[in-house]
């Protein structure tokens, strides 16, 4: 399945999913599927299938999902809320990287402040009210006078109101879970952890 780890060359016919479509190794392109999937193993496909999008390590995830548990409300709509108010995934959805590991790479690189402070902690979560913007000094450079370029092309979440002149964004609200365009079924990770 393809998740758009790659950025714009997910949508290229260079897609290493549509290239090859089975499994990697020497028994790969046998009839895969012989057995039904156990309820298990759905489960954990679910969950790995939304750290990897979110490019978040196992113990971060866990933590986040306790996170989401101590909130009121579901579970598994806190949880995808708490996954795309981290500020590399905000990064990303405003369109200032093609893909979550380069925005990553960007927040650890000191090119982005909250509220005018600078911050090089990718899993940093941005609250409502919040200003998320290009730091000035990096501002300059090469590559965001390209984006700023570009920026008209993609566009943000309701949830987020972008200042294209400034390159910076103001966080409206929480993401609902209609507002969250992942394909991700957040119910089987809560099964998956509640075993």
């Amino acid at each position: 399945m393809k998740l758009f780890l790659k950025g714009e060359k997910c949508f290229t016919p260079k897609c290493p999913v549509e290239r090859r479509p089975y499994a990697p190794g020497q028994h790969g392109n046998k009839r895969m599927g012989r057995r039904k999937a156990s309820d298990y193993s759905v489960q954990l496909r679910e969950k790995q299938r939304a750290r990897r999008i979110y490019g978040v390590l196992e113990s971060q995830f866990r933590r986040l999902f306790a996170q989401a548990e101590r909130r009121p409300g579901i579970t598994g709509v806190n949880l995808l809320q708490l996954l795309e108010q981290r500020l590399d995934n905000v990064v990303f959805r405003l369109g200032y990287a093609d893909s979550r590991a380069q925005a990553r790479q960007i927040v650890n690189h000191g090119h982005i402040a909250i509220n005018g402070k600078t911050t090089d902690i990718p899993s940093a979560l941005v609250k409502p009210g919040d200003v998320v913007s290009v730091v000035s000094g990096s501002a300059g450079k090469t590559y965001f006078k390209a984006r700023r370029d570009t920026l008209q092309e993609r566009r943000s979440p309701d949830w987020l109101q972008r200042d294209d002149a400034n390159l910076s964004a103001r966080v409206v609200t929480a993401p609902a879970r209609n507002q969250i365009d992942s394909s991700l079924n957040e119910q089987l990770i809560v099964e998956f952890y509640s075993r």
